[in-house]
């Protein structure tokens, strides 16, 4: 990944799309995860010009500042385990971090192909499975408990920091297949650890790349805004709605990366 480069012109126009697209992301993510299928793909239509390094780090500071927004949210209403969002949130961020590094150096066409599989696996899963993420119902407790959700913070982390896209609905999958809470509770870790994994990719690609910074807190202003409706309208609904969207943003995820794979 190259230095930011040039600072491209930004017209008034393009500025908007961007901005009515991170409030989109915004609410979305804040529900089950996915906003960057949003964000990411409307930054690139919208600054053809800019750098990778530029429109990675730019898409993160904005979605920073939603994830956060709906974290708080979800902190105050549903009341995660801390104990469980510690390990999960350190582990993410540091995994990032390490992500973000390899991001730099390995492109990106190796990793979409696994991903895809991944996401379709996630999905027959979920389908197949409707009592899936319904009610609370833990794997393990105590110390096993707390390993298994740092080991899932490190390497979802990692493909944040790597790659990037579905992060969010990768970890409330894993939280509810894996260590069995239900998709609110999973929603609402999700978010906490989202914030520290976009703060591990923000530090390294800052270093490599300059943020547009400007549009970034712009754009974050209005994904903040759908980050605060999102999060109120999932705490609302429960855990049945929050399973409809992560369908939805799941298929939707696996139409993106298949369309990259395959065209």
């Amino acid at each position: 990944m190259h230095s930011g480069g040039v600072v491209p012109d930004i017209s008034l126009w393009t500025v908007v799309f961007l901005v009515v697209a991170a409030f989109s992301a915004g609410w979305i993510d804040a529900v089950v995860g996915g906003g960057g299928l949003i964000q990411l793909p409307a930054m690139l239509l919208g600054l053809p010009n800019a750098s990778p390094a530029q429109i990675l780090s730019t898409n993160k500071i904005s979605s920073l500042c939603g994830t956060a927004t709906s974290a708080v949210t979800f902190g105050v209403k549903v009341r995660p385990d801390r104990r469980t969002v510690i390990p999960l949130t350190i582990l993410a961020g540091l995994g990032a971090a390490a992500g973000a590094l390899v991001a730099t150096k390995i492109p990106m066409s190796w990793f979409k192909p696994i991903v895809l599989v991944l996401l379709i696996g996630v999905a027959i899963y979920t389908a197949l499975k409707p009592s899936l993420g319904a009610r609370t119902a833990l794997r393990w407790d105590g110390r096993n408990h707390y390993v298994a959700a740092g080991t899932v913070g490190l390497m979802i982390g990692f493909y944040d920091g790597a790659v990037g896209p579905g992060t969010g609905s990768f970890l409330i999958f894993a939280l509810v297949g894996l260590l069995g809470y239900n998709f609110l509770q999973a929603s609402a870790k999700a978010k906490i650890a989202n914030v520290a994994t976009n703060l591990g990719a923000i530090a390294v690609f800052a270093a490599h790349g300059a943020p547009l910074w400007g549009l970034g807190l712009t754009m974050g202003a209005a994904n903040m805004v759908g980050g605060l409706l999102g999060a109120r309208t999932a705490v609302a609904r429960g855990s049945k709605f929050v399973r409809i969207i992560f369908l939805v943003v799941v298929s939707a995820l696996i139409l993106r990366l298949g369309y990259d794979v395959f065209a």
